[in-house]
């Protein structure tokens, strides 16, 4: 049976913020679906990957997606994880956030949605920990991941061999002879179908494997190696041009770092 999560109910008489958990298995995704509600995804154990057309977040424990009402979305995760969610009524809720926004998750945070979570909260304990909630959202400066999905058949055939394994290390000539075009027409249709060259959505793909596993704790030299860099410094030097931090900063929720003077 297909599942999907929604607000469990409102508790009676108080409360614009309900919440969900939701136990998500390794390598299970909810289909698309969108919410009534304002979402706030976190995930309380394990990394959670969150897909809103070609952009991709990965959400460890650290770090959370505000997703607005109405907006299509699906939510993954690699490994076992457990999401658990805050739902914003709309029409009572003070964050007017019209874009899918990444918030750093703190220690006092993530202990106010638990306690949301409790089904024996007097109305006015659950207003006055309500209230707190919107004081606490500090957007992320990094930006996602995008990695746009290609129609052309020819194009989708490199970057599903490149998906599959990002470690590939054939390049453009290879590919486009394994595809049975030349590499003038796989540049041109590469560029039409995804807006980028065939070397900047290989990147994006890389960086998008590498997330998961980095915020699974594995060292930054196994990770680059993994993912189709020789070094671990080619790899981090990639991550700061794409996303404009390290993969460190990125995912716990640090300010971008300062230019050289």
């Amino acid at each position: 049976m297909t599942r999907w999560p929604e607000p469990c109910p409102a508790p009676d008489g108080a409360g614009a913020i309900v919440v969900g958990s939701f136990p998500i298995t390794s390598g299970e995704w909810f289909p698309a679906h969108s919410h009534t509600h304002h979402q706030l995804a976190w995930s309380r154990r394990g990394v959670i990957g969150v897909a809103i057309d070609d952009t991709y977040w990965v959400l460890p424990p650290t770090r959370a997606l505000w997703i607005p009402a109405g907006i299509v979305h699906r939510t993954g995760a690699t490994r076992g994880a457990l999401l658990s969610s805050l739902y914003f009524v709309p029409d009572r809720c003070s964050v007017e956030w019209t874009e899918p926004t990444a918030v750093a998750v703190d220690g006092l945070l993530a202990r106010l949605i638990v306690h949301l979570g409790r089904d024996d909260l007097t109305a006015g304990a659950r207003l006055r920990a309500e209230a707190v909630v919107p004081d606490l959202l500090r957007p992320l400066p990094a930006a996602p991941i995008d990695v746009p999905e290609p129609a052309d058949p020819r194009v989708r055939a490199v970057a599903d061999a490149l998906t599959a394994d990002p470690a590939d290390p054939r390049g453009l000539d290879a590919h486009a002879r394994a595809v049975g075009v030349s590499r003038r027409t796989l540049t041109r249709l590469f560029a039409a179908d995804t807006g980028m060259n065939f070397d900047r959505w290989r990147t994006h793909t890389r960086l998008r494997a590498a997330l998961p596993l980095l915020a699974e704790g594995q060292p930054v030299s196994r990770v680059a190696h993994a993912v189709g860099y020789a070094t671990a410094s080619a790899f981090l030097a990639a991550f700061r041009r794409t996303v404009g931090t390290s993969p460190s900063r990125y995912l716990h929720g640090a300010p971008p770092e300062e230019p050289a003077p």
